[in-house]
């Protein structure tokens, strides 16, 4: 039944809109309410201003460790960071390292200055935020480049499935959250900051709180301009 659905978006003398009628007459049909509650995620930039109880962000992190690794590897790393100090200097460094990088980047002074301080405004202001790491040495290890390579993208492949089933266990505790790839940019700087062991590797922070909006849902490309079939 599934194909016969998807094969329809196909047929050559089929017309836009009634591939649009379609698609949204199916999509009512398919959602069940698991479904239903992927899509209701949203990314979340304004946070009520109330803490965050550390059990409720404790149960969405446990959720995180059930999402699928490479070889079961599990290679993710936490660190929850409250408003203290720590929070302050963090944020302090990586705005320096954002302004360096704007600068270099040909952006004019008093624009790059805008963006920084957004930036770091919404990193203070978020009620808690989660680092979430790549532990290297949890990564298998191979004599050629190729294979070296391949192993890392896993890695990082596991923790992105970390950081969306965290992204999903707030949601369903009434939460939300906005992803950020920030430490990508100054993995050192974040390092350093945190005092992190050597073989972890930064790879994105969320900012955790109560939602204090309600985003529409953006736009997303119908399943006809993504999908290919093969043999199927």
């Amino acid at each position: 039944m599934l194909k016969r659905h998807i094969n329809l978006l196909y047929r050559p003398n089929l017309g836009k809109l009634e591939i649009l009628v379609f698609t949204r007459r199916f999509r009512c049909r398919a959602l069940n309410p698991h479904l239903e509650f992927l899509r209701s995620r949203r990314t979340v930039r304004a946070f009520e201003d109330r803490g965050v109880p550390l059990e409720l962000v404790l149960k969405a992190l446990e959720a995180a460790t059930w999402a699928p690794s490479a070889h079961n590897s599990q290679p993710w790393r936490f660190v929850v960071l409250g408003k203290g100090g720590v929070r302050g200097r963090l944020v302090e460094a990586m705005s320096s390292r954002f302004m360096e990088d704007l600068l270099r980047d040909g952006v004019p002074e008093a624009e790059a200055k805008l963006m920084v301080e957004s930036s770091a405004e919404r990193l203070l202001r978020a009620p808690l935020l989660v680092l979430f790491c790549l532990a290297k040495s949890d990564l298998e290890e191979y004599p050629d480049e190729r294979r070296r390579w391949a192993e890392l993208v896993m890695g990082i492949q596991s923790v992105a499935s970390a950081v969306e089933n965290f992204l999903l266990a707030l949601h369903a505790l009434g939460l939300a959250g906005c992803w950020r790839c920030a430490p990508l940019f100054c993995p050192d700087v974040v390092k350093e900051v945190l005092s992190l062991p050597s073989d972890y590797e930064p790879q994105a922070i969320v900012e955790v709180g109560y939602p204090a909006e309600k985003p529409q849902m953006p736009s997303r490309r119908p399943l006809s301009e993504v999908l290919r079939l093969v043999d199927v």
